[in-house]
């Protein structure tokens, strides 16, 4: 259920599109300005923020940085006014929501900040046995540990077990762990008050309290930094937060949920993530296989996509012709759901005909890390030599290097998806590119057309 925002007089067409997002299980605030908008903000937090054109997006945009919430605004006006729109997205805003509005895109928006709202479609047996532990543990408090590789539906199971908890009507708030820097996801999930840092003119609740009486998933939790993991532990033990600069705890009532592509265990052997905070957190856990050992869920899947990607774009839903449901099964798929749903949305786009023939179905060229993990190691009459012999005489740092910058390139300078192939974290990569600024080595920047790819 996501929590939206609406900046702007409930009246004529954005009352219309209110009434909408509530028909579609939005748990809607309002506010008539920016200024008070922000309030309700710091105090209630949001998934996302509709504003009407005609208020300052700019100063909107501007002070949620200073106060470092991260929540997407976009901004909504008369479909005729094209100056205004261009406006907003020069400052700031995510995207433009035209009015008067239309039902399936108000939808489409509210998904895409809440997360698919759907139960997990699959038809391997191991993901019906997966599902159906997943049922017996939601109705506990106990914590639940989550994991899989990148792309495998955490999240999703998540937002399923949520649903399927005594804190359903509850909020339920997601956080990626791996996609802020420290100072930021130190106030995103514990609050401050004014004047704990340069830009807090205000008190704001962190998204623990913001989770108050129902469910907080913290995804990719490997990630976080030690002194963070600290004070979680101390969350979870005390079942109350202390604000940056505050001077009294806050209690709270939330079931934790995490989530991580990592191999915990080896992380705390390894000293890189707290025994205690492991075992608080591992009460009770899920693993999710990889697509690539779900044949069947990939075509369950596939089918779903074509049909949800017809619909959103207004074309008539065609079946994968066989062809294209082999090429796809033989797939590793690195990226797992997450790049079958972007092939399939592809796909969609591109098909001619009756059926989405194997000519629409366009694959990711690169031989990933990932996919030469996957495929079997070499024989004697194919020495894994051979493929690396341009390689000798190079430096280490170099050849990691130009992968590095490579993969960015060829990911149009997206951060997240570039880390996903590399099989690195975010921060790592963050990190990488921070030294290589520093040498005077020119990194790949994102392409005009996608200039939120460089967050993160």
């Amino acid at each position: 259920m996501a929590r939206l925002l609406i900046i702007g007089a409930l009246t004529a067409e954005l009352g219309l599109a209110a009434r909408m997002a509530t028909a579609k299980g939005a748990r809607l605030a309002q506010a008539e300005g920016v200024s008070s908008g922000l309030e309700r903000l710091r105090a209630e937090g949001a998934d996302l923020i509709l504003c009407e054109v005609t208020h300052d997006i700019g100063w909107l945009v501007e002070q949620l940085a200073a106060e470092r919430i991260a929540c997407p605004v976009i901004a909504c006006g008369r479909n005729a006014d094209a100056a205004a729109a261009v406006r907003a997205i020069r400052a700031g805003a995510k995207e433009f929501l035209p009015l008067p509005p239309d039902a399936e895109l108000i939808a489409a928006m509210l998904a895409a900040a809440a997360g698919e709202a759907e139960a997990p479609v699959h038809r391997e047996p191991t993901m019906a046995a997966l599902l159906g532990r997943a049922a017996q543990l939601a109705v506990a408090q106990a914590s639940i540990l989550i994991t899989g590789e990148s792309g495998t539906g955490k999240e999703v199971l998540a937002r399923h077990i949520h649903r399927s908890s005594r804190r359903a009507q509850g909020p339920f708030v997601a956080l990626n762990c791996a996609a802020l820097p420290e100072a930021l996801l130190e106030s995103e999930l514990f609050g401050h008050e004014k004047g704990a840092f340069s830009g807090a003119v205000a008190a704001r609740r962190g998204k623990f309290e913001q989770a108050d009486g129902g469910t907080l998933l913290l995804d990719e939790i490997g990630e976080m930094d030690p002194r963070l993991q600290a004070k979680i532990l101390r969350v979870i033990q005390e079942r109350e937060v202390d604000r940056l600069g505050g001077g009294a705890p806050v209690k709270v009532d939330v079931r934790l949920l995490a989530a991580t592509n990592r191999d915990l265990a080896a992380e705390v052997q390894a000293g890189r993530f707290r025994a205690d905070l492991y075992f608080r957190l591992n009460v009770l856990g899920l693993h999710i296989p990889p697509l690539r050992e779900r044949p069947l869920d990939i075509l369950a899947l596939s089918a779903h996509f074509a049909r949800r990607f017809a619909e959103a774009n207004g074309l008539p839903v065609r079946a994968l012709a066989p062809a294209a449901e082999a090429l796809l099964l033989s797939h590793p798929w690195p990226g797992n759901v997450r790049e079958l749903e972007n092939t399939l949305h592809r796909a969609v786009l591109l098909a001619q005909g009756p059926a989405i023939g194997p000519e629409a179905v366009e694959l990711t060229p690169l031989p990933l890390p990932a996919v030469a993990a996957m495929e079997a190691k070499p024989t004697a009459a194919a020495p894994a030599a051979k493929g690396v012999g341009g390689l000798v005489g190079r430096k280490v740092g170099e050849v990691e290097r130009d992968l590095i910058l490579e993969t960015l390139s060829h990911c149009l300078g997206n951060r997240t998806r570039a880390a996903e192939i590399l099989g690195i974290s975010i921060r790592t990569l963050r990190n990488k590119l921070h030294e290589y600024r520093a040498q005077g080595v020119a990194v790949p920047a994102a392409h005009p057309a996608m200039p939120w790819a460089m967050e993160g």
